[in-house]
């Protein structure tokens, strides 16, 4: 019985004793594209984080950018300003994980995106096609 008890407040020790996982690296704020043509707030939407396009450091057209390459046809006419081009994206290991959307090329892709330092490393997957950017804090 001794033994047994000793068992249980050693496992129990060892349990207090393991670290809880680490978050990664909070994401939310204004991040400046790697093009410099515009400001991505992420901020945290219910259990996940979201961006959305905050603000243009270009010109826009006469009547504000439109997303116009999006595939459905229905959604050309509307705004880029203010429009959300990430959601969903939830903590995992160390960095974050969603969808995407870019106005660019109408495409949708699938999200990772990790904090470090200034930086914000984006890679965007699209079948096994990837590709990367890096944002700088705004």
């Amino acid at each position: 019985m001794r033994n047994a008890s000793l068992a249980i407040a050693m496992i129990a020790a060892g349990l207090a004793a393991t670290p809880a996982l680490a978050a990664p690296a909070s994401i939310a704020g204004k991040w400046k594209t790697d093009d410099g043509r515009s400001v991505i707030s992420f901020y945290e939407c219910g259990n996940a984080m979201c961006g959305k396009i905050d603000r243009f450091l270009v010109p826009e057209p006469k009547g504000g950018a439109l997303d116009s390459k999006n595939p459905d046809k229905m959604k050309r006419d509307r705004k880029l300003l203010g429009m959300p081009i990430f959601w969903n994206l939830a903590p995992d290991a160390n960095s974050y994980e969603g969808k995407g959307y870019s106005p660019e090329d109408g495409r949708y892709f699938n999200a990772d995106v990790a904090r470090d330092g200034s930086k914000l490393k984006v890679k965007g997957c699209v079948m096994m096609f990837c590709k990367s950017v890096n944002f700088t804090k705004f």
